[in-house]
């Protein structure tokens, strides 16, 4: 098990590398992090899938690093699903450094990634690898047909004689984007508060340690000089009836919503963990606009349960049994039910009336954006489940009153 001081692979940059066979990707990679990451060969399509590395990588911090395979791959069968792969990794990139061999030039495969890059709005640089086997003349035409925007983001390196590398290091830490992401409980706690955090401790609750949101809230607390306590919900009655000072925020896992709510005077503010990590992703207000779809659900229809990671389900699992529980309950008939989970996202979303989401606590903002984008695009609603549950319930307009819609992360 991770540290609890070590940063979560969600909350890293994750920067990914992409480009031809050949290249030099790896190689590239390699001279980045000074560490040998990715196998290197002169035999192309050496990296067959998606080579991927937590660490810490001055002057950029914690980072997760992607060697991606060769996006030219022809092969007809394995080549097509190694393109596939690469292009979900785009999802969950926050940059991408498209690698391109400087002897060969950019051709049509470096410039439908380019395409893309732009179509996903991703930062990215240009890194004309291998520039120690070419003279001057020929550097300067490898910006040839380039627009003014993509000849600011080109750099010249030489991964072998590491020539460019710290250059290359010092450029893709002046894309990261800074000071935009606020914390989880910056406009609602501040120094002194008194907030209660509620946590359930079932067959779900992992062994002997706190779930990642719970652990964020906790210190994201703490940083503003306020002060909380963490109970079970079967104890929650008895800290509001024994407290010094009464709450000036309760905060709870949304599996329980409907009991908080009932024990908490309708004085105090009541959230979830839940809602307020979809504000701090970026995605509450089209979440909290998305769940209202469920009024226009009819018997027979299709609905996604997606999740960001993967877990054993236990037999009241929120996604596989409770929430289709409260949807047939609330529909009055059967609804039918598909799920995914981890990396796994559908790309046709046509076939289901709703999205109801996980509320991505493992997953990069990044990823979360680009699910959202995808349903908003397709005319999916998009929802996740604590919204969902604090809507079934009939307490949404409670949970989001003290929570402004309009913050969080801006992409």
């Amino acid at each position: 098990m991770a540290g609890l001081n070590e940063t979560a692979s969600s909350d890293r940059l994750h920067i990914g590398f992409f480009g031809c066979r050949n290249a030099g990707k790896s190689s590239v990679v390699n001279a980045v992090t000074n560490q040998e990451i990715a196998v290197v060969s002169d035999v192309k399509g050496t990296t067959t899938d998606p080579v991927q590395k937590a660490m810490e990588l001055l002057p950029l911090g914690p980072v997760v690093i992607i060697d991606t395979p060769g996006y030219d791959d022809d092969d007809k069968l394995l080549g097509e699903k190694r393109v596939a792969r690469t292009k979900k990794i785009l999802n969950k990139s926050d940059i991408a450094i498209l690698v391109v061999s400087a002897v060969d030039g950019i051709n049509d495969y470096d410039k439908e990634l380019l395409s893309i890059f732009n179509t996903k709005d991703i930062p990215y640089l240009i890194v004309f690898n291998k520039c120690d086997l070419i003279d001057s003349s020929k550097k300067a035409n490898l910006v040839t047909g380039l627009d003014d925007k993509q000849k600011e983001n080109v750099m010249y390196v030489s991964a072998v004689k590491k020539e460019g590398i710290e250059e290359l290091k010092n450029k893709i830490g002046s894309l990261k984007q800074e000071g935009n992401k606020k914390s989880l409980v910056e406009d609602i706690v501040k120094k002194n508060d008194f907030v209660v955090l509620v946590t359930p401790i079932d067959e779900s609750a992992p062994k002997g340690r706190m779930i990642l949101p719970q652990v964020q809230m906790i210190r994201d607390i703490l940083d503003h000089d306020a002060s909380c306590v963490v109970t079970k919900e079967t104890e929650l009655k008895n800290v509001l009836d024994t407290a010094a000072k009464k709450p000036d925020f309760v905060i709870t896992d949304s599996q329980v919503f409907k009991l908080v709510d009932s024990i908490v005077p309708k004085d105090i503010p009541l959230t979830s963990f839940s809602i307020l990590l979809a504000r701090h992703k970026g995605f509450l207000e089209t979440a909290v606009k998305g769940v209202e779809a469920v009024k226009d659900l009819k018997v027979g229809d299709t609905v996604l349960i997606a999740e960001g990671c993967t877990h054993h389900r236990q037999c009241y699992d929120i996604g596989t049994y409770k929430i289709p529980k409260w949807l047939r309950e609330t529909v009055g008939g059967e609804i039918n039910f598909e799920t995914s989970s981890g990396t796994e996202f559908p790309e046709d979303l046509s076939k289901y009336k709703m999205v109801i989401h996980c509320g991505g606590c493992m997953t990069p903002d990044r990823e979360m954006l680009y699910r959202m984008k995808c349903a908003v695009d397709a005319g999916i609603p998009f929802t996740n489940y604590g919204i969902f549950i604090a809507y079934v319930n009939g307490i949404l307009p409670r949970s989001i009153e003290h929570v402004p819609l309009n913050y969080g992360l801006c992409h």
